[in-house]
């Protein structure tokens, strides 16, 4: 079989392949060239999600008859010249337009601000009909009809036009965002008109318009640079999370991204601070050099390659976290909110929740503050044997009120306040300057004690238990090499072992707090990770989860009554605690009510 040239129209239906995956690709590339023009307002129109027509009309620099001619041929562009080292705009690869017109009918009608009348083209089905006048605005319109018309097939693997149009919803999102001096409206027959007026350089208020009011009041401002890469945006607190991770947004150099580089290192600088299943909402921006990165991964431009993938993940983690602690500590204000609706006529519990945040956390990756000495945190650092005792419960008790001693008058300042009553023997009622706490006293001396035996494996080499007769474990020769080469860092952590023969170890110390562990299967486990990543990371990730779950069971139980001088010192070390907002599992350890929403209630405001 002789090779031979494939026809200009199926070179461009393969490539529409790739560029237009559906609907809201090709919006995406239209949206794209119109910010590209230097566009301060863009309307979007669709009909049957898309898939009927897609119109982009906007106030850009518009093209004459010369350009409008060459914009729908294959790899004409105004973008770039001869090198891929310094793409500064959203679309370079000159395919967009052209693959468009390959599978649909594309109408492109244009006119510059200074010439006397526009210019118009039609490509369809990959038919051009050519240049011809055209009366026009300043500006550019672009309509796509009937998409995927010329490949059938194509069609097919659509879904439905109303997932269609939310797809389309989202694209506008992401390119409001990113661009808060346009104005978006996005309308049609297939939705609501949608209108993201511009904001100027408030890029806050911007994405309150996209992620709603309740994002400016539960957001931390990011701003770190290492080295040459600077990340700017906001995270919101550990407690504003939501079902999935549609609400995290990612830009490179202004260019809407979708990186599971950074989508991962959201997720670890929140580790243990969201509950499994949710997702924080953050909006990151990442500026650098664009000789750093590869925007040219893909012709959809959504994926992006940095050249020092470490750099840019430890920066995210560390600023997201470096936040939390600063500022996570807060109240989420949706707390409030969720409250109030629990609280209105007709509520019942057996009502669907929703699973709104309820209080804030800061990172619990830092170390525990030193705190003066008092009662409790003398408790924490010594185990907690006093008020771990176990009591009986008495349930005809339902409030006890707290006296208030002379030590205590001031404590409304601080931030959760000073103790006022204990609840069913499980919840602290403090009154704070403008309002009142209600705090989970099990999960609220949950992360205390979590945090504690964290920063010992921090601080000094773990207690360890020795065994009475070592433990003999046999180990293909290979595995104990690599353990005996490792030695000195599982011994930190509380883990003796020492070579025993060619083809075995003896375990003469296991970590205290493991209690009574199986050596032999913790051992082969920890051979086989060194194996695999030639690093005993493992034990440390082992030792965490168990002091989570030892935590858990030595906390202060519920039913257990405490004296007015515990409360008070629990919410003392709670603000002295990174990540105290939610236990280990992150659910929330408090919940804060203003003064003003208890008004509310008895209809004073």
């Amino acid at each position: 079989m002789s090779v031979k040239q494939l026809p200009e129209t199926l070179i461009n239906q393969i490539a529409a392949g790739e560029v237009i995956e559906r609907p809201a690709s090709a919006a995406k590339e239209l949206i794209e060239n119109a910010i590209d023009a230097g566009a301060t307002r863009i309307e979007i129109a669709t009909a049957g999600g898309g898939k009927s027509l897609i119109r982009i009309t906007d106030n850009g620099s518009g093209m004459d008859a010369a350009d409008l001619d060459l914009a729908v041929r294959r790899h004409c562009t105004s973008k770039i010249s001869d090198t891929l080292d310094d793409i500064r705009t959203l679309g370079f690869r000159g395919e967009a337009l052209p693959s468009i017109g390959s599978v649909a009918k594309l109408t492109i009608t244009s006119r510059r601000a200074g010439d006397a009348a526009g210019s118009q083209v039609a490509v369809v089905g990959g038919k051009n009909s050519g240049v011809k006048p055209a009366p026009a605005n300043p500006g550019t319109v672009v309509e796509v009809r009937d998409i995927f018309f010329a490949t059938p097939a194509r069609l097919k693997f659509l879904k439905t036009e109303r997932a269609e149009a939310g797809a389309i919803t989202e694209i506008v999102k992401r390119m409001a965002i990113a661009f808060p001096n346009i104005r978006f409206v996005l309308s049609g027959s297939d939705r609501s008109t949608l209108e993201f007026p511009a904001t100027g350089d408030d890029h806050l208020a911007r994405m309150a318009q996209v992620l709603g009011a309740e994002f400016r009041d539960n957001a931390i401002e990011i701003d770190a640079v290492r080295e040459d890469v600077a990340l700017s945006g906001f995270a919101g607190v550990p407690t504003f999370h939501r079902g999935n991770s549609a609400h995290q947004y990612a830009f490179v150099n202004g260019r809407p991204v979708q990186d599971k580089l950074i989508l991962s290192a959201i997720r670890g600088a929140y580790a243990e601070s969201v509950p499994s299943g949710r997702y924080p909402v953050a909006v990151l921006s990442i500026t650098l050099d664009p000789a750093l990165v590869d925007v040219n991964v893909h012709p959809a431009k959504a994926d992006v390659r940095f050249r020092d993938p470490g750099l840019v993940r430890g920066l995210i983690v560390g600023a997201i976290r470096e936040a939390l602690v600063r500022e996570g500590d807060r109240a989420a204000t949706t707390g409030a909110s969720g409250m109030m609706r629990a609280f209105r006529p007709g509520f019942s519990s057996s009502q669907p929740t929703p699973r709104a945040p309820w209080a804030a956390a800061a990172s619990p990756y830092r170390p525990l503050h030193q705190q003066p000495a008092n009662d409790f945190s003398e408790q924490v650092q010594s185990g907690f044997d006093v008020l771990t005792m176990p009591t009986a419960r008495t349930d005809a008790v339902i409030a006890e009120p707290v006296a208030t001693p002379a030590a205590a008058e001031d404590a409304p300042r601080h931030r959760l306040g000073a103790a006022r009553a204990q609840l069913h023997e499980n919840y602290i009622v403090a009154q704070t300057e403008d309002g009142l706490v209600i705090v989970d006293q099990h999960a609220a001396h949950e992360r205390l004690v979590f945090e504690a035996m964290r920063k010992a494996l921090d601080s000094k080499r773990l207690a360890s238990q020795v065994l009475l007769i070592p433990e003999i474990i046999d180990l293909p020769e290979e595995d104990c090499d690599r353990l005996v080469a490792h030695g000195q860092e599982l011994d930190r952590l509380g883990l003796s072992i020492e070579r025993f023969g060619p083809g075995a170890v003896a375990v003469r110390e296991t970590p205290a707090m493991l209690g009574e562990v199986d050596a032999a299967s913790l051992v082969r486990d920890l051979a086989d990770e060194i194996a695999e990543w030639n690093t005993a990371g493992g034990l440390r990730s082992k030792l965490e989860y168990v002091a989570a779950t030892m935590a858990c069971h030595g906390s202060v139980r519920s039913g257990r009554r405490l004296k007015p001088e515990e409360m008070n010192a629990l919410l003392r070390e709670m603000e002295a605690t990174p990540g105290s907002g939610t236990c280990n599992h992150g659910r929330p350890t408090y919940i804060e009510l203003k003064l003003s929403d208890i008004e509310r209630l008895f209809g004073r405001s």
